[in-house]
């Protein structure tokens, strides 16, 4: 009797203790110390306790309803206990736990920080992601995920390896490739659509993670992943962005309802491809290095003498021929061999096209002076990945005789009128070969960033001319047609005749003026009667064989049959250009002169330079600048390209080039040094001010010049030109004094700069305009289909 007493009274004591705690949760401010307590006498105890561990439940049960009907009682102090929470033996309090952490993470912004800044708890999600237990990893997971929407919290989950974590997971989850399909449910770009797959939610989830880190990092955070993980990771990748590329090719690839057996994700085409082309900016098996003197011989011949007198007699004056020796193009070592094989080409049906374009994505284009890769990534991020883009990277079109107008193929995707980039499906790849039968010409443009065999003889071209980069196009012809009608580029081109034969007329350059890469000006310049057929150059070229036009002259290109059975096949070339970029022009070095001496002047007479005051200093460099712009309008000297790049250190002081560079700079100096264009410059300046225009419109590069640091996004770097703006009206009202200042910076810039004191800053900016393009390069290499590394 008495023992039954004492079990009645005993659960009489722990209903008591059941009713206080459900009291005591009933306000949200006792919470804390309920589920202090409980939780310190779990971390003690050497065995579970599981009166403790119901009443943490009920807690956190208390919590996660508090987190979705009432945030504003939701008591933020207990955020300091789930360090261990997350970390609990029993699963069902660290799944609880991880499910409020990303709750919290959701709900508020200011909640999202605090989760991000306490490094327990986030160390403790991510060792959650390691767990055996599967309803704990996908917990910690969703979390993860959770955190992960806003820029501090992936920043947090860098800083502590999170997404090392997310990639070996997944690839210790995935064996066998995936099957996607995607989804576009409001019709956006269809680098928008979503990914759905085969695999369960797990894996997705942990993928998606990866990707959104991924894309976060800035250059040096992915430098800083394992080199054999980054690797492994990125061909998993690109085996998902093959499935993901042929989907997009399909006409009925936008279902807004998938395959009820695949799981829609957050993963979209345009993310999936910018953590590849992230994960590749820095590799090197893409392009590899192939020797400049390699493509010296093979293109000027193979006299010691032969890139000396091209560039003295026929660099931007002057078209060129080199003829092939003898043999195949494919039978012999030369530098577009691995191409040409890889093309697999069987006359007179070209049916590698459709493999070409099929395996081709847009080229979206990157700024002539983004330095920043991921700045370009970060503008770029929602075209990133889509199939190609007629006009911007493919244009299907043949010239009409006798009118010599050009007519496209695809006259529905130049409309005008249609306000959506045209992409490619596997329909319009297919009409592409009864487009070729039917006389048109086939031009893919941004060949280097879609072959590396190319890449890598654009990339030599490029070290041989001292310049960024150097584009290429391949142009497929049928016989007896004609494709771009006559035009003139305003970069110097290099024809190679990979198969069959063209016949080329170059034309007279009708202005002494070379044109300016990215300047409006007409493509269109054909050939007017003035321009009589004698003085038209004709070139046969014939496979191997490789032809120079320097930018701005007249040409035209046709494999009509004139008789000669040797015309009467189709043509294959590919053509390489040299785009020489405003700040690699004679008048960029000159600018890039003005400013290394304004700056060794500043470093040593301080603020300004004696005895003008610093305002005045600054005005007189800005319009010298700008006299600079206005010389290199007139004097064809300035336009032309600076090959100082291109030499090789140390310097000889007896090389042909260096001292050909030199003498074209002193010329350069003495121009400026005898001009006295005060007036007019003053002038142009009030007018476009008056306008409410920019006077440096044309000169926005000039503004690189500036740069300190590599973190462009820190600093303004059009302070100085800005500043001028606002100091020029008051220089007004003193004209007399501002040119005098003038005339004398002039005269000690004439006087004082020296050629050898350039060369080293000019070749540090070329080093960065180089290095974002080969990133560029790099990110779309990877994105293509016709050659991943092998893992």
């Amino acid at each position: 009797m008495e023992m039954e007493d004492q079990r009645d009274n005993s659960k009489m004591r722990t209903r008591k203790r059941k009713a206080t705690s459900l009291l005591s949760l009933s306000n949200t401010a006792n919470i804390f110390p309920l589920l202090l307590a409980a939780a310190t006498q779990m971390s003690n105890s050497q065995k579970r306790n599981s009166s403790s561990e119901i009443l943490v439940k009920k807690c956190l049960t208390k919590l996660h309803q508090s987190l979705l009907s009432d945030i504003q009682n939701f008591p933020i102090s207990v955020l300091s206990l789930f360090p261990i929470l997350v970390n609990s033996k029993c699963t069902g309090i660290a799944c609880r736990s991880a499910e409020i952490v990303g709750l919290a993470s959701l709900v508020s912004l200011d909640m999202n920080e605090l989760v991000a800044l306490d490094e327990g708890i986030v160390k403790g999600l991510i060792l959650m992601l390691g767990s055996g237990k599967r309803k704990v990893s996908v917990a910690a997971c969703n979390a993860l995920l959770d955190l992960s929407s806003t820029l501090i919290g992936r920043r947090s989950l860098l800083e502590f390896s999170a997404l090392e974590w997310f990639m070996f997971g997944f690839l210790q989850i995935t064996a066998s490739p995936i099957l996607v399909s995607l989804c576009n449910e409001d019709e956006r770009s269809v680098a928008c659509a979503r990914v759905a797959f085969k695999e369960d939610g797990h894996v997705v989830s942990i993928l998606h993670a990866a990707i959104t880190l991924i894309n976060t990092c800035n250059v040096e955070r992915l430098e800083k992943i394992p080199w054999k993980l980054s690797r492994e990771f990125l061909v998993s990748l690109k085996t998902l962005w093959e499935n993901v590329h042929n989907q997009m090719l399909l006409a009925n690839a936008w279902s807004s309802c998938p395959d009820r057996h695949l799981n829609l994700s957050n993963v979209t085409v345009n993310s999936l491809a910018e953590s590849i082309f992230r994960l590749s900016i820095n590799a090197s098996e893409f392009v590899i290095p192939l020797p400049s003197v390699l493509v010296d011989r093979k293109i000027f011949g193979w006299s010691d003498l032969g890139f000396e007198n091209f560039l003295l007699h026929h660099w931007e004056s002057s078209p060129s021929l080199v003829r092939r020796l003898s043999g195949s193009l494919i039978e012999e070592n030369d530098i577009l061999s691995s191409f040409a094989q890889s093309l697999n080409y069987k006359e007179p049906c070209p049916t590698f096209v459709a493999s070409i374009l099929q395996n081709s994505i847009s080229c979206v284009p990157i700024a002539s002076d983004e330095l920043n890769i991921i700045s370009f990534l970060e503008e770029v991020r929602s075209e990133l990945g889509c199939p190609i883009i007629y006009e911007q990277d493919i244009r299907v079109i043949r010239t009409e005789q006798p009118s010599k107008k050009e007519v496209h193929f695809f006259q529905k995707k130049v409309d005008p009128c249609c306000s959506k980039k045209p992409a490619f499906n596997n329909m319009d790849i297919m009409q592409c070969e009864e487009a070729f039968k039917e006389g048109y010409t086939i031009a893919l443009r941004g060949v280097e960033f879609r072959f590396a065999s190319i890449a890598t003889v654009a990339d030599a071209l490029a070290t041989l001319f001292g310049q960024p980069s150097v584009g290429a196009n391949i142009y497929l012809t049928p016989p007896n047609s004609q494709g771009l009608a006559c035009h003139c580029d305003d970069h110097c081109v290099f024809v190679c005749q990979l198969f069959g034969t063209k016949q080329w007329s170059v034309y007279p350059q009708p202005n002494l003026q070379l044109p300016r890469l990215y300047d409006p000006f007409d493509r269109e310049c054909c050939i007017g009667e003035q321009n009589s057929l004698a003085e038209c150059r004709k070139f046969l070229l014939r496979e191997g064989d490789i032809l120079y036009i320097p930018r701005g002259f007249p040409h035209e290109a046709c494999t009509h049959d004139d008789g000669s059975s040797d015309l009467a096949r189709l043509s294959l070339h590919v053509t390489f250009g040299v785009e020489v970029e405003p700040p690699f022009e004679w008048e960029g070095f000159a600018h890039f002169a003005l400013h290394c001496w304004y700056k060794a002047q500043k470093q040593l007479h301080g603020a300004s330079v004696e005895p003008l005051s610093g305002n005045l200093d600054l005005i007189s460099v800005t319009l010298l600048h700008l006299m600079i712009e206005l010389i290199g309008a007139s004097d064809s000297t300035l336009r032309k390209a600076s090959l100082v790049g291109a030499l090789v250190l140390p310097l000889e002081i007896d090389d042909w080039l260096y001292l050909n560079q030199k003498t074209t700079f002193n010329h350069i100096i003495d121009q400026i040094n005898k001009a006295s264009m005060f007036l007019e410059v003053f002038r142009s300046v009030e007018v476009v001010i008056e306008k409410n225009e920019d006077p440096f419109h044309r000169m926005r590069w000039l503004r690189l010049l500036y740069q300190e640091t590599e973190t462009i996004q820190e600093h303004d770097w059009n302070v100085p030109l800005v500043e001028f703006q606002n100091l020029f009206p008051s220089c007004a009202q003193y004209k007399d004094m501002t040119e005098a200042a003038f005339m004398q910076i002039k005269s000690k810039f004439c006087d004082e700069v020296l050629f050898e004191d350039v060369i080293d800053s000019y070749k540090l900016l070329l080093e960065k305009y180089k290095k974002a393009r080969k990133q560029y390069m790099n990110g779309m290499l990877s994105l293509h289909c016709n050659g991943f590394p092998s893992s």
